[in-house]
Protein backbone atom coordinates (compact mmCIF):
# COMPACT_ATOMS: atom_id res chain seq x y z
CA UNK A 1 0.00 0.00 0.00
CA UNK A 2 1.23 3.57 -1.06
CA UNK A 3 0.06 4.84 2.27
CA UNK A 4 2.51 2.54 4.42
CA UNK A 5 5.84 3.17 2.06
CA UNK A 6 8.71 3.63 4.11
CA UNK A 7 10.73 7.00 3.09
CA UNK A 8 13.73 6.73 5.15
CA UNK A 9 15.40 7.40 8.99
CA UNK A 10 15.42 11.15 7.80
CA UNK A 11 12.03 11.82 6.96
CA UNK A 12 11.01 9.91 10.13
CA UNK A 13 12.44 12.39 12.32
CA UNK A 14 11.20 15.61 9.87
CA UNK A 15 7.71 13.64 10.23
CA UNK A 16 8.63 13.18 14.28
CA UNK A 17 8.93 17.42 14.39
CA UNK A 18 6.25 17.98 12.54
CA UNK A 19 3.71 15.73 14.45
CA UNK A 20 5.09 17.40 17.80
CA UNK A 21 5.05 20.61 16.48
CA UNK A 22 1.13 20.25 15.04
CA UNK A 23 -0.03 18.49 18.56
CA UNK A 24 1.40 21.53 20.46
CA UNK A 25 -0.31 24.06 18.04
CA UNK A 26 -3.74 21.74 18.36
CA UNK A 27 -3.22 22.15 22.03
CA UNK A 28 -2.52 26.03 22.20
CA UNK A 29 -5.50 26.39 19.77
CA UNK A 30 -7.82 29.39 21.28
CA UNK A 31 -5.33 30.32 23.84
CA UNK A 32 -4.94 33.98 23.00
CA UNK A 33 -8.15 34.78 22.35
CA UNK A 34 -9.28 33.16 25.78
CA UNK A 35 -6.04 34.62 27.80
CA UNK A 36 -7.33 38.31 25.47
CA UNK A 37 -10.52 38.10 27.37
CA UNK A 38 -10.21 36.07 30.65
CA UNK A 39 -6.49 37.97 31.60
CA UNK A 40 -6.74 41.03 29.70
CA UNK A 41 -10.58 41.58 29.65
CA UNK A 42 -10.34 43.09 26.28
CA UNK A 43 -13.90 43.27 24.23
CA UNK A 44 -15.13 41.68 20.83
CA UNK A 45 -13.14 44.19 18.90
CA UNK A 46 -9.46 43.87 20.54
CA UNK A 47 -10.32 39.71 20.07
CA UNK A 48 -11.13 40.12 16.31
CA UNK A 49 -8.13 42.57 15.94
CA UNK A 50 -5.73 40.50 17.56
CA UNK A 51 -6.76 37.58 15.28
CA UNK A 52 -6.84 39.32 12.08
CA UNK A 53 -3.96 42.09 12.60
CA UNK A 54 -1.46 38.88 14.16
CA UNK A 55 -2.02 37.26 10.74
CA UNK A 56 -2.05 40.39 8.37
CA UNK A 57 1.11 41.96 9.91
CA UNK A 58 2.60 38.53 10.05
CA UNK A 59 2.23 37.97 6.57
CA UNK A 60 3.74 41.35 5.84
CA UNK A 61 6.88 40.61 7.50
CA UNK A 62 7.29 37.28 5.85
CA UNK A 63 7.77 38.99 2.58
CA UNK A 64 11.38 39.55 2.35
CA UNK A 65 11.83 36.24 4.37
CA UNK A 66 11.25 34.44 0.87
CA UNK A 67 13.95 35.44 -1.26
CA UNK A 68 16.21 35.46 1.91
CA UNK A 69 15.10 31.66 2.74
CA UNK A 70 16.08 30.83 -1.04
CA UNK A 71 19.33 30.65 -0.44
CA UNK A 72 20.07 29.38 2.75
CA UNK A 73 20.38 25.98 3.74
CA UNK A 74 17.02 24.83 4.84
CA UNK A 75 16.84 22.90 7.96
CA UNK A 76 19.33 25.47 9.55
CA UNK A 77 16.60 28.10 9.13
CA UNK A 78 13.75 25.62 9.73
CA UNK A 79 15.46 25.11 13.17
CA UNK A 80 15.97 28.70 13.65
CA UNK A 81 12.08 29.54 13.13
CA UNK A 82 11.39 26.80 15.59
CA UNK A 83 13.53 28.34 18.47
CA UNK A 84 11.82 32.51 16.99
CA UNK A 85 8.69 30.51 18.01
CA UNK A 86 9.15 29.05 21.30
CA UNK A 87 10.97 32.58 22.18
CA UNK A 88 8.01 34.95 21.20
CA UNK A 89 5.84 32.43 23.09
CA UNK A 90 7.56 31.76 26.77
CA UNK A 91 7.33 35.40 26.93
CA UNK A 92 3.91 35.48 27.17
CA UNK A 93 4.02 33.29 30.42
CA UNK A 94 6.76 35.33 31.98
CA UNK A 95 4.74 38.22 31.51
CA UNK A 96 2.15 36.76 32.64
CA UNK A 97 4.13 35.57 36.00
CA UNK A 98 5.31 39.08 36.68
CA UNK A 99 2.21 40.79 36.02
CA UNK A 100 3.15 42.14 33.07
CA UNK A 101 1.49 40.90 30.03
CA UNK A 102 -0.33 43.25 27.63
CA UNK A 103 -2.74 43.18 24.97
CA UNK A 104 0.09 44.80 22.61
CA UNK A 105 2.74 41.38 23.62
CA UNK A 106 -0.03 38.98 22.51
CA UNK A 107 -0.14 41.33 19.12
CA UNK A 108 3.85 41.65 18.77
CA UNK A 109 3.74 37.51 19.80
CA UNK A 110 1.04 36.78 17.33
CA UNK A 111 3.05 38.59 14.57
CA UNK A 112 6.43 36.72 15.13
CA UNK A 113 5.04 33.46 15.63
CA UNK A 114 2.45 34.26 12.11
CA UNK A 115 5.81 35.13 10.24
CA UNK A 116 8.04 32.25 11.80
CA UNK A 117 5.05 29.94 10.16
CA UNK A 118 5.33 31.16 7.13
CA UNK A 119 9.19 31.10 6.57
CA UNK A 120 8.94 27.77 8.45
CA UNK A 121 6.38 26.52 5.66
CA UNK A 122 7.88 27.57 3.15
CA UNK A 123 11.41 26.23 4.22
CA UNK A 124 10.12 23.06 5.20
CA UNK A 125 8.47 22.38 1.09
CA UNK A 126 11.80 22.97 -0.56
CA UNK A 127 13.41 20.49 1.85
CA UNK A 128 10.79 18.25 1.62
CA UNK A 129 10.90 18.35 -2.44
CA UNK A 130 14.85 17.09 -1.82
CA UNK A 131 14.61 15.06 0.64
CA UNK A 132 11.86 12.79 -1.01
CA UNK A 133 11.83 11.32 -3.90
CA UNK A 134 9.00 12.64 -6.27
CA UNK A 135 7.59 9.75 -6.30
CA UNK A 136 6.77 9.48 -2.37
CA UNK A 137 5.99 13.52 -2.45
CA UNK A 138 2.35 12.79 -2.52
CA UNK A 139 2.55 10.00 0.44
CA UNK A 140 5.09 12.12 2.68
CA UNK A 141 2.12 15.00 1.90
CA UNK A 142 -0.18 12.63 3.17
CA UNK A 143 1.41 11.83 6.29
CA UNK A 144 1.90 15.61 7.65
CA UNK A 145 -1.96 16.23 6.56
CA UNK A 146 -3.60 12.88 8.31
CA UNK A 147 -1.51 14.82 11.30
CA UNK A 148 -2.96 18.21 11.27
CA UNK A 149 -6.03 16.61 11.41
CA UNK A 150 -5.64 14.21 14.01
CA UNK A 151 -3.89 17.08 16.14
CA UNK A 152 -7.19 19.11 15.12
CA UNK A 153 -9.42 16.75 16.65
CA UNK A 154 -6.98 16.01 19.78
CA UNK A 155 -5.56 18.69 20.57
CA UNK A 156 -8.08 21.91 21.19
CA UNK A 157 -10.31 19.52 23.45
CA UNK A 158 -6.95 18.42 25.86
CA UNK A 159 -5.50 22.02 25.86
CA UNK A 160 -9.60 23.73 26.76
CA UNK A 161 -9.07 20.95 29.76
CA UNK A 162 -5.52 22.04 30.54
CA UNK A 163 -6.35 25.50 30.22
CA UNK A 164 -9.08 24.96 33.15
CA UNK A 165 -7.22 22.67 35.22
CA UNK A 166 -3.50 24.79 35.29
CA UNK A 167 -4.54 27.88 34.18
CA UNK A 168 -4.78 29.91 30.39
CA UNK A 169 -1.40 30.01 29.76
CA UNK A 170 -0.49 26.20 30.30
CA UNK A 171 -1.23 25.49 26.38
CA UNK A 172 0.84 28.03 25.43
CA UNK A 173 4.28 27.03 27.56
CA UNK A 174 3.22 23.70 26.20
CA UNK A 175 3.59 24.68 22.49
CA UNK A 176 6.27 26.52 23.11
CA UNK A 177 7.94 23.41 24.22
CA UNK A 178 6.59 21.28 21.45
CA UNK A 179 8.92 23.91 19.01
CA UNK A 180 11.63 23.22 21.19
CA UNK A 181 11.61 19.79 20.53
CA UNK A 182 11.14 20.14 17.06
CA UNK A 183 14.05 21.50 16.68
CA UNK A 184 15.61 19.04 17.90
CA UNK A 185 14.58 16.31 16.31
CA UNK A 186 15.29 18.58 13.23
CA UNK A 187 18.98 18.56 14.00
CA UNK A 188 18.85 14.87 14.73
CA UNK A 189 18.06 14.40 10.67
CA UNK A 190 21.63 14.65 10.50
CA UNK A 191 23.43 14.24 7.25
CA UNK A 192 24.86 17.47 4.58
CA UNK A 193 23.04 20.03 3.22
CA UNK A 194 24.22 22.08 -0.05
CA UNK A 195 24.67 25.56 0.24
CA UNK A 196 22.14 26.68 -2.45
CA UNK A 197 24.13 28.15 -5.32
CA UNK A 198 22.73 32.05 -6.10
CA UNK A 199 22.83 33.67 -9.24
CA UNK A 200 23.58 37.25 -10.55
CA UNK A 201 24.11 39.78 -7.15
CA UNK A 202 25.13 38.55 -3.89
CA UNK A 203 22.88 41.02 -2.38
CA UNK A 204 18.55 40.33 -1.85
CA UNK A 205 17.44 42.89 -4.44
CA UNK A 206 13.97 44.65 -4.09
CA UNK A 207 12.50 42.83 -7.40
CA UNK A 208 13.26 39.38 -5.45
CA UNK A 209 10.58 40.03 -3.25
CA UNK A 210 7.83 39.63 -6.01
CA UNK A 211 9.75 36.58 -7.56
CA UNK A 212 7.28 34.15 -6.13
CA UNK A 213 4.29 35.77 -7.10
CA UNK A 214 5.75 36.34 -10.69
CA UNK A 215 6.10 32.37 -11.53
CA UNK A 216 2.46 31.32 -9.79
CA UNK A 217 1.03 34.31 -11.69
CA UNK A 218 3.22 33.11 -14.96
CA UNK A 219 1.87 29.40 -14.53
CA UNK A 220 -0.86 27.76 -16.66
CA UNK A 221 -2.23 25.98 -13.73
CA UNK A 222 -0.73 26.89 -10.47
CA UNK A 223 -2.34 30.43 -11.76
CA UNK A 224 -6.11 29.25 -11.36
CA UNK A 225 -5.15 26.90 -7.95
CA UNK A 226 -3.53 29.90 -6.76
CA UNK A 227 -6.95 31.73 -6.81
CA UNK A 228 -9.02 28.97 -5.53
CA UNK A 229 -7.46 28.34 -2.44
CA UNK A 230 -7.04 32.21 -1.54
CA UNK A 231 -10.58 32.48 -1.78
CA UNK A 232 -11.77 29.06 -1.09
CA UNK A 233 -9.69 29.36 2.19
CA UNK A 234 -10.84 33.21 2.81
CA UNK A 235 -14.48 32.46 2.40
CA UNK A 236 -14.16 29.46 5.13
CA UNK A 237 -12.22 31.06 7.56
CA UNK A 238 -14.03 34.14 7.53
CA UNK A 239 -16.87 32.38 8.43
CA UNK A 240 -15.71 30.62 11.26
CA UNK A 241 -16.16 33.72 13.80
CA UNK A 242 -19.53 34.30 12.69
CA UNK A 243 -20.52 30.81 13.15
CA UNK A 244 -19.52 30.80 16.83
CA UNK A 245 -21.38 34.38 17.58
CA UNK A 246 -24.74 32.30 15.87
CA UNK A 247 -24.01 29.17 17.99
CA UNK A 248 -22.92 30.66 21.07
CA UNK A 249 -25.58 33.34 20.85
CA UNK A 250 -28.90 32.93 19.43
CA UNK A 251 -28.86 29.07 18.87
CA UNK A 252 -27.75 28.65 22.62
CA UNK A 253 -25.63 25.63 22.08
CA UNK A 254 -23.21 25.03 24.55
CA UNK A 255 -19.00 25.54 24.40
CA UNK A 256 -18.64 21.84 25.06
CA UNK A 257 -21.62 21.35 21.81
CA UNK A 258 -19.52 23.96 20.01
CA UNK A 259 -16.09 22.01 20.66
CA UNK A 260 -17.66 18.55 20.07
CA UNK A 261 -19.43 20.22 16.23
CA UNK A 262 -16.18 21.69 14.93
CA UNK A 263 -13.68 18.39 16.47
CA UNK A 264 -14.90 15.45 15.70
CA UNK A 265 -15.24 15.93 12.26
CA UNK A 266 -11.78 16.34 11.68
CA UNK A 267 -11.68 12.87 11.70
CA UNK A 268 -12.83 13.18 7.99
CA UNK A 269 -9.48 15.13 7.28
CA UNK A 270 -7.63 11.76 8.14
CA UNK A 271 -9.88 9.71 5.72
CA UNK A 272 -8.89 11.63 3.20
CA UNK A 273 -5.52 12.39 3.43
CA UNK A 274 -5.28 8.23 3.82
CA UNK A 275 -7.37 8.35 0.55
CA UNK A 276 -5.23 10.91 -1.19
CA UNK A 277 -2.41 8.22 -2.88
CA UNK A 278 -5.00 5.52 -3.52
CA UNK A 279 -7.03 8.10 -5.57
CA UNK A 280 -4.28 9.64 -7.92
CA UNK A 281 -2.80 6.27 -8.20
CA UNK A 282 -6.18 5.34 -9.83
CA UNK A 283 -7.19 8.52 -11.24
CA UNK A 284 -4.51 10.44 -11.55
CA UNK A 285 -3.48 13.81 -10.07
CA UNK A 286 -5.41 16.95 -11.91
CA UNK A 287 -8.35 14.45 -11.80
CA UNK A 288 -8.53 14.13 -8.01
CA UNK A 289 -7.54 17.64 -7.23
CA UNK A 290 -10.01 18.80 -9.30
CA UNK A 291 -12.76 16.42 -8.23
CA UNK A 292 -12.00 17.48 -4.65
CA UNK A 293 -11.68 21.43 -5.04
CA UNK A 294 -15.50 21.19 -6.69
CA UNK A 295 -16.81 19.08 -3.95
CA UNK A 296 -15.30 21.26 -1.14
CA UNK A 297 -17.23 24.05 -2.65
CA UNK A 298 -20.67 22.65 -1.72
CA UNK A 299 -21.02 21.91 2.14
CA UNK A 300 -20.61 25.46 3.69
CA UNK A 301 -23.86 26.77 2.23
CA UNK A 302 -25.51 24.20 4.58
CA UNK A 303 -24.60 25.91 7.82
CA UNK A 304 -27.01 28.58 7.02
CA UNK A 305 -29.78 26.53 7.53
CA UNK A 306 -28.37 25.69 11.14
CA UNK A 307 -30.94 25.47 14.03
CA UNK A 308 -31.05 24.95 17.84
CA UNK A 309 -31.17 21.54 19.29
CA UNK A 310 -29.35 18.42 18.51
CA UNK A 311 -30.77 18.42 14.66
CA UNK A 312 -28.47 21.75 14.13
CA UNK A 313 -26.15 20.08 15.95
CA UNK A 314 -25.86 17.15 13.57
CA UNK A 315 -26.44 18.88 10.53
CA UNK A 316 -23.07 20.78 11.81
CA UNK A 317 -21.41 17.81 11.78
CA UNK A 318 -22.20 16.46 8.47
CA UNK A 319 -21.78 19.51 6.57
CA UNK A 320 -18.36 19.79 8.14
CA UNK A 321 -17.31 16.42 7.96
CA UNK A 322 -17.80 16.33 4.30
CA UNK A 323 -15.76 19.88 3.54
CA UNK A 324 -13.44 18.65 6.02
CA UNK A 325 -12.81 15.69 4.21
CA UNK A 326 -12.45 17.01 0.96
CA UNK A 327 -9.48 19.47 2.07
CA UNK A 328 -8.16 16.31 3.68
CA UNK A 329 -7.62 14.88 -0.07
CA UNK A 330 -7.06 18.16 -1.93
CA UNK A 331 -4.45 19.56 0.23
CA UNK A 332 -1.70 16.81 0.21
CA UNK A 333 -2.46 16.45 -3.65
CA UNK A 334 -2.21 20.40 -3.78
CA UNK A 335 1.34 21.10 -2.22
CA UNK A 336 2.27 17.57 -4.13
CA UNK A 337 1.42 19.37 -7.15
CA UNK A 338 2.85 22.85 -6.07
CA UNK A 339 5.95 21.11 -5.67
CA UNK A 340 6.31 18.73 -9.12
CA UNK A 341 5.60 22.58 -10.85
CA UNK A 342 7.95 24.64 -9.08
CA UNK A 343 11.66 24.89 -9.87
CA UNK A 344 13.94 24.22 -6.63
CA UNK A 345 15.28 28.05 -6.69
CA UNK A 346 12.21 28.99 -6.69
CA UNK A 347 10.04 26.67 -4.30
CA UNK A 348 10.28 29.04 -1.18
CA UNK A 349 9.98 32.22 -2.85
CA UNK A 350 7.00 30.65 -4.67
CA UNK A 351 5.32 28.84 -1.31
CA UNK A 352 5.94 32.09 0.58
CA UNK A 353 3.81 34.03 -2.00
CA UNK A 354 1.23 31.19 -1.66
CA UNK A 355 1.19 31.31 2.51
CA UNK A 356 1.33 35.50 2.29
CA UNK A 357 -1.21 35.58 -0.08
CA UNK A 358 -3.74 33.27 1.82
CA UNK A 359 -2.86 34.98 5.26
CA UNK A 360 -3.68 38.58 3.51
CA UNK A 361 -6.96 36.95 1.94
CA UNK A 362 -8.32 35.45 5.19
CA UNK A 363 -7.71 38.78 7.57
CA UNK A 364 -9.03 41.36 4.85
CA UNK A 365 -12.10 38.91 4.32
CA UNK A 366 -12.45 37.96 7.94
CA UNK A 367 -13.03 41.97 8.23
CA UNK A 368 -15.16 42.38 5.40
CA UNK A 369 -17.63 39.67 6.62
CA UNK A 370 -17.73 41.05 10.29
CA UNK A 371 -18.83 44.39 8.84
CA UNK A 372 -21.51 42.54 6.51
CA UNK A 373 -23.08 40.26 9.81
CA UNK A 374 -22.88 43.46 11.79
CA UNK A 375 -25.59 44.72 8.79
CA UNK A 376 -27.12 41.71 7.71
CA UNK A 377 -26.42 39.02 11.06
CA UNK A 378 -24.20 36.14 10.95
CA UNK A 379 -26.53 33.67 9.13
CA UNK A 380 -27.29 35.83 6.30
CA UNK A 381 -23.15 36.19 6.32
CA UNK A 382 -22.72 32.93 6.58
CA UNK A 383 -24.95 32.04 3.61
CA UNK A 384 -23.59 34.86 1.42
CA UNK A 385 -20.27 33.34 1.84
CA UNK A 386 -21.62 29.73 1.31
CA UNK A 387 -23.14 30.33 -2.27
CA UNK A 388 -19.78 32.81 -3.23
CA UNK A 389 -18.19 29.32 -2.56
CA UNK A 390 -20.29 27.18 -5.27
CA UNK A 391 -18.63 29.48 -8.00
CA UNK A 392 -15.31 29.06 -6.80
CA UNK A 393 -14.78 25.87 -8.57
CA UNK A 394 -14.42 28.20 -11.64
CA UNK A 395 -11.09 28.96 -10.75
CA UNK A 396 -9.89 25.26 -10.82
CA UNK A 397 -7.51 24.38 -14.30
CA UNK A 398 -9.55 22.86 -16.95
CA UNK A 399 -6.33 21.04 -17.67
CA UNK A 400 -3.08 19.41 -15.95
CA UNK A 401 0.91 19.62 -16.88
CA UNK A 402 3.14 17.28 -16.96
CA UNK A 403 5.36 17.77 -13.84
CA UNK A 404 8.83 19.89 -14.39
CA UNK A 405 10.94 17.14 -14.24
CA UNK A 406 8.64 14.89 -16.34
CA UNK A 407 8.60 18.39 -19.09
CA UNK A 408 12.49 19.02 -18.57
CA UNK A 409 13.76 15.36 -19.67
CA UNK A 410 11.38 15.29 -22.64
CA UNK A 411 13.17 18.49 -23.46
CA UNK A 412 16.58 16.52 -23.45
CA UNK A 413 15.45 13.75 -25.34
CA UNK A 414 14.34 16.39 -28.39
Amino acid sequence: MAGRRALGRQFGWLWAAFVVSSYGTGLRFGAFPMIAVLVLHSGPAQVAALAAAGRAVGALVAVPLGPWVEFRRKRPVMVAMDLTRCAALLSVPAAYAFGRLSFAQLLVVSVAVAAADIAFRAASGAYLKALVPPEDLLVANGRFESTTWTATVVGPPLGGAAMGMFGPVTTVVADAVSYLLSALGLRAIGGTEPRPARAGASRLRAGELLEGWRYVLAHPTLRPLFFNTIVVNGLIMATEPLLAVLLLGPLGFAPWQYGLAFAAPCLGGLVGSRLAPRLVARFGQHKVMCTAGVLRACWSVGLAFVRPGVPGLVLIMVVQFGLVTCCGLFNPVLATYRLDHTPTDRVVRTLTAWSVSSSAAIAALTAVWGLLAAVTGPRTAIAVAGVLLLATPLLLPRRGNAPLETREQAASLT
